[in-house]
């Protein structure tokens, strides 16, 4: 096949698909108007400049963009890349199932490979040939493709044999029919919302609809209204009626994602809801009865939150009555390896097999997986659509996992301390012993904060460090 006939089909791919939408959140002009300019050929294109402005934009869409396409230098810091992991965080925290792919000249190893931990797709380095952009979304939309045609033909299986998961099993049958709530508290990348609809699979609300909203991905003022719902002209902007997800939920289940990030005032709404199934509508006088069965989520440790009043204790009581608590990948002994070959068969038509070596196996046996399931799926993505049919090693399993800080086997890490780095350094004066502490101690902290959920006096005790000094640390360096 010539050249000019590959543009043509590949041409005749875009125009026979609708125009998937991608969010472009970049902080430099030029760069956002060209990249513009170019997926606006193939794309619905909507560009933020922030991280507040990329989540002030997706909260005003009515539908989700396929891929999000981001910078990690962004401002108030865009020298760092702590704006951009933020806001990984907080786009794979909504619902749906929206690709993250990282364009971004910060491509130093230990930023690439937290990207892909924290649930990234792909990370491409700037300035980035239009082309392989351009061949790269196309592969991830077709991934996602793939992914949607699953999911629609899954049962919603656990996958898991150790004795953890046998638990989680048994209290999916024991509490799917059940009319109390149940609350779901695990690390995120865990499978949580997962876990909520294979328990609305197995009811018999099955043919009701399962719905899910994502308490931390909406703006506060307007999360009262997606809920509950608003008459029309009830405040600026509400030009129609809304029904909220308690009355479009039916007499189906309604996943609270998140939870612990509702805030204070909606609390008590919320806890009149489980308690009666009375609410009002935003702007309206009129009672309402929600009959949906509520699903409650969360990455935090609720009690904790009830302790330091950022939770109240009775909603806490009221949502806990049946608990369901997701253990870790790393706490799953051998599930790995069942995981393993489920996103090799998943992904079989789009993604070429591979098989890992006796070293790499046992790499991955003992690797901890601190972005859990979501992370694992990642790896098996990349590796086969980097190594299509090759046997992998212990070297190259190494170079897609998180950074070595995490990899406890691994030997001590990062390219900004390898020992030619620093030799090159110091004979060229740019060498900084207190810059190069203060790295890694950052470095440090940040990971033991992610995988303890912010929870300082667990961070310390991951770090073996006292609270008190590790807690003088994080405001020096503003991790908090």
């Amino acid at each position: 096949m010539s050249e000019k006939e590959s543009n043509l089909k590949k041409e005749a791919q875009f125009e026979q698909r609708p125009s998937p939408i991608i969010l472009l959140v970049d902080d430099d002009p030029l760069i956002a108007e060209s990249l513009g300019f170019l997926l606006r050929k193939h794309y619905q294109v909507v560009i933020a400049d922030s991280r507040s402005k990329a989540k002030e934009l997706l909260a005003e869409m009515d539908e989700r963009p396929a891929i999000a396409l981001i910078d990690l230098g962004l401002p108030p810091y865009p020298h760092k890349p702590d704006e951009g992991f933020a806001l990984i965080r907080e786009l794979l925290a909504q619902p749906g199932d929206m690709k993250i792919l990282v364009l971004s000249g910060q491509n130093e190893d230990v930023n690439i490979q937290h990207a892909l931990t924290l649930g990234a797709v792909d990370f491409i380095a700037k300035p980035a040939d239009p082309q392989l952009l351009l061949a790269r979304l196309e592969h991830h939309l077709r991934l996602q493709e793939v992914e949607q045609q699953r999911a629609i033909q899954k049962d919603h299986s656990i996958i898991g044999q150790s004795a953890s998961m046998e638990v989680i099993q048994q209290q999916i049958q024991q509490f799917a029919d059940s009319p109390f709530p149940v609350l779901i508290q695990g690390e995120s990348g865990t499978g949580k919302e997962m876990i909520a609809k294979a328990m609305h699979e197995q009811s018999q609300r099955r043919s009701e609809p399962f719905m899910a909203i994502n308490c931390a991905a909406i703006a506060p003022e307007l999360l009262e209204a997606q809920l509950f719902g608003h008459r029309k002209g009830a405040f600026t902007g509400a030009s129609q009626e809304h029904k909220g997800f308690f009355i479009e939920a039916g007499q189906g289940t309604l996943l609270l994602d998140e939870i612990g990030e509702l805030p204070l005032p909606l609390q008590g709404k919320l806890l009149r809801v489980i308690e009666s199934g009375e609410f009002y509508r935003v702007g309206d006088t009129q009672q309402l009865k929600s009959r949906a069965r509520i699903v409650a989520a969360t990455n935090k440790v609720l009690r904790d939150e009830v302790a330091e009043g950022h939770f109240r204790a009775d909603l806490y009581h009221r949502l806990s009555i049946l608990n369901v608590n997701m253990p870790p990948l790393r706490e799953r002994s051998g599930d790995s390896f069942l995981l393993l070959e489920h996103f090799l068969s998943i992904y079989a038509d789009s993604v070429a097999p591979f098989v890992l070596d006796d070293d790499a196996r046992m790499l991955w046996g003992s690797y901890a997986f601190p972005g859990n399931i979501r992370e694992l799926r990642n790896i098996v993505i990349r590796l086969g659509t980097k190594y299509p049919g090759e046997q992998i090693s212990r070297s190259v399993l190494e170079s897609e996992l998180e950074t070595q800080l995490s990899a406890n086997k691994l030997s001590e890490a990062s390219h900004i301390l390898s020992d030619e780095v620093i030799k090159q350094q110091l004979v060229s004066g740019d060498f900084s012993l207190d810059d190069l502490l203060g790295e890694v101690e950052s470095r440090c902290i940040r990971i033991a904060l992610e995988i303890n959920n912010n929870k300082v006096s667990k961070a310390a005790d991951a770090l073996h460090v006292n609270r008190t000094t590790l807690y003088s640390r994080v405001q020096k360096l503003g991790k908090l």
